[in-house]
C-alpha cells in the first residue's frame, strides 16, 4: 500500500486542479478556451469638400441639443480599429458596422460618446435617406423578418428605467403592453423618432488562442422610423447612431451586465492627415495617465475643471465659472468637432493668446473668427496651454490643439482659434480638437478618466482580469493575449499527476 503521509499533499494538490479545472469550465466555452470579447470595425468618413467653422458650430449646436449636452466570464478586451483624418474640415464620421436580427443584417452606425441608444433606421421610415455619400450601402432593419425580433412594451423594466433620462416615452394614457418609444430633437429642427426592440447582436469574438469565432448577445436598442433635418441629407447619410454613454439602455451598459464586456472603454484618435487611431472596450495602460474623478449622476462624461493656464500662467477667471451644476460645467464628448468654453472663460482665454504671440504673428478677421498670419512653426509662435482638473490632473495642451488651419496667404499660413464661445451658457465641451493625440480611459465602474499625450499611430497595452498587461497593435486586431488552461489540458495535468502517484507508490512498496 502507499503510504497515507505521502498521498496528503498530492491529494491536496489534485483537489485544488480539479478546482480550477471546474471554475474554468464554468467561464469558458464548450471546447474549455475563455473567449475574448467581440470586435467591431470602425471607420471614419472622409468627404473631400471642407466646410467653414460657422457649418462646424451650427452641427455641434445641433447634436449638442438633440442629445441634452447642454443639459441637464466576461471578455475583456474589444478592439476598434479607427480610421480617417482627424482635420475637421473634412466633416468625419465614426462609424462602424454591427450585426442586427436573425437572420443578420449588417448597419452602419456613427459611434458617439455623447449619447447613450443605440438605434437604426427601419422599415419603413419617414424621411429616411436611402443613399450616402460616404459609399456606404443603407439598410432598414424589420423586425417582422427576424425570428429574434420582439417589441419592448411600456410594461418592460427597461423602459421604466429610461423614463427618468427622456430615453424612452410612455404617457401616462398607455397601457402597459403599448410600445416603448423615443424621440430624441436636434436644435436645428432635425431629428429621429421610433419605438424599441429587443433582438440578437453578433459579434466576432476573439478567443485566446487568437483564433476567432462567432458570439452573440440580446440586446435591446432603437427603431428609426422617423428622420427629419440633416439626418435625412445623403451626404453624411448612416444607417443609426452607436451611443458609448454610462446608462442602463448603452450597449456597453447592457453588454457588460451580463459579463461580455468591462465597463470601461478607451480610444486614441490620430491628429495626423493620415488619421487611424483606436477604440478598446478595456482599459488602455500607459504609464504617463493621470486620472481625474467624473462627477457623479451625471447624464455624460463631466470633469471638475478647475482652471486654465496659458504658457504656464493661470488666468484670472473666477472658480464660479467651473463650478458644476445642472447649468455649468465640463463636458467630454469626442462626437463634437470643435470645442466649447463657458462664456466667461473664452475672452480670458483668447485675450491670453494674443498677448503671448511673437512679433512675427499678425493678427487678422477672417470670416468673422480670430485668426492669424504667421510664416514660422506655430509651436514657436504660439504658446502651450494647459486645463487643470481636480486631483491634480493636468491636461498640456499644444497650439495645434486649439488652432485650426483655414488657408494660405502667399507663403504664411492662416491659423485660426478653433475654440468656441459658448454664447450664454456656462457649460465647456472639450472636443475632437482637443482629444487628439492622446490615450483617452473612460473608466466607468471605477467613475474616473484618464488621459495622456500618445502617438496614436503607435501599438497599446490594455488590461485584463488576470492582472496582465497585453500587447494590441492598434493597425489591425492582432491581441496578443494568453489562452486559460482549458478543461482538457487540466484533465489530462490530473491522470498525469495521478499516475506518478501511483508510479510512486508502487516504487516505495
Amino acid at each position: 500500500m502507499v503510504d497515507r503521509e505521502m498521498w496528503g499533499p498530492p491529494l491536496i494538490l489534485l483537489l485544488a486542479i480539479w478546482a480550477v479545472c471546474l471554475i474554468d469550465h464554468v467561464s469558458s466555452d464548450k471546447a474549455g478556451d475563455w473567449i475574448l470579447p467581440p470586435k467591431l470595425r470602425l471607420e471614419r468618413a472622409l468627404p473631400t469638400k471642407g466646410i467653414g467653422l460657422e457649418h462646424l458650430r451650427s452641427r455641434d449646436r445641433a447634436r449638442h441639443a438633440g442629445r441634452s449636452l447642454l443639459q441637464s466570464s466576461a471578455v475583456e478586451v474589444v478592439n476598434f480599429p479607427l480610421w480617417g483624418a482627424a482635420n475637421p474640415f473634412a466633416v468625419g464620421l465614426y462609424y462602424t458596422r454591427v450585426q442586427l436580427g436573425n437572420p443578420s443584417k449588417e448597419f452602419y452606425v456613427q459611434i458617439d460618446t455623447g449619447s447613450d441608444i443605440l438605434w437604426v433606421a427601419c422599415n419603413p421610415c419617414n424621411g429616411c435617406p436611402t443613399s450616402s455619400g460616404l459609399n456606404i450601402q443603407l439598410e432598414y432593419f424589420n423586425p417582422e423578418t427576424s425570428f429574434a425580433s420582439s417589441q419592448i412594451r411600456c410594461s418592460d423594466d427597461r423602459c421604466t428605467s429610461g423614463l427618468q433620462n427622456g430615453e424612452t416615452l410612455c404617457s401616462t394614457s398607455s397601457s402597459s403592453n403599448s410600445p416603448c418609444s423615443y424621440s430624441f430633437q436636434y436644435g436645428d429642427g432635425s431629428g429621429t423618432s421610433g419605438y424599441y426592440v429587443s433582438d440578437t447582436m453578433y459579434f466576432e469574438a476573439v478567443m485566446g488562442n487568437q483564433q476567432t469565432v462567432n458570439s452573440s448577445a440580446t440586446i435591446m436598442f432603437g427603431c428609426s422610423n422617423s428622420q427629419t433635418g440633416d439626418l435625412t441629407k445623403a451626404d453624411r447619410a448612416v444607417d443609426g447612431i452607436f451611443g458609448f454613454g454610462q446608462h442602463q439602455l448603452s450597449v456597453i451598459s447592457q453588454l457588460s451586465s451580463i459579463g461580455v464586456t468591462p465597463r470601461v472603454f478607451s480610444h486614441c484618435l490620430k491628429g495626423s492627415d493620415n488619421g487611424g487611431g483606436i477604440l478598446v472596450l478595456g482599459e488602455i495602460i500607459e504609464p504617463g495617465i493621470v486620472y481625474t474623478p467624473l462627477v457623479p449622476s451625471q447624464s455624460h462624461y463631466n470633469l471638475h475643471l478647475e482652471s486654465i493656464a496659458v504658457n504656464g500662467k493661470t488666468l484670472s477667471i473666477s472658480p464660479s465659472v467651473f463650478e458644476v451644476s445642472n447649468t455649468h460645467g465640463t463636458i467630454i464628448d469626442s462626437g463634437t468637432t470643435l470645442a466649447y468654453l463657458a462664456e466667461q472663460a473664452y475672452d480670458p482665454f483668447v485675450n491670453a493668446i494674443i498677448a503671448w504671440l511673437s512679433p512675427s504673428v499678425r493678427s487678422v478677421p477672417f470670416k468673422g473668427n480670430e485668426c492669424f498670419i504667421t510664416t514660422g512653426s506655430i509651436d514657436e509662435s504660439f504658446p502651450s496651454v494647459s486645463l487643470n482638473f481636480k486631483g491634480g490632473a493636468s491636461m498640456p495642451l499644444k497650439p495645434e490643439d486649439y488652432l485650426l488651419q483655414q488657408g494660405y496667404v502667399d507663403d504664411s499660413t492662416i491659423w485660426c482659434i478653433g475654440w468656441q464661445k459658448n454664447h450664454g451658457l456656462g457649460i465647456t465641451i472639450l472636443g475632437d480638437i482637443i482629444l487628439k493625440d492622446k490615450i483617452f480611459v473612460y473608466d466607468i465602474a471605477n467613475q474616473r478618466m484618464g488621459w495622456t499625450n500618445y502617438d496614436c499611430s503607435q501599438s497599446v497595452n490594455v488590461s485584463v482580469s488576470s492582472g496582465k498587461n497585453q500587447y494590441l497593435n492598434t493597425g489591425q486586431l492582432d491581441v496578443n493575449v494568453s489562452s486559460r488552461i482549458g478543461f482538457d489540458k487540466l484533465l489530462w495535468l490530473s491522470v498525469v499527476l495521478v499516475l506518478h502517484l501511483l508510479t510512486s507508490g508502487i516504487s516505495q512498496r
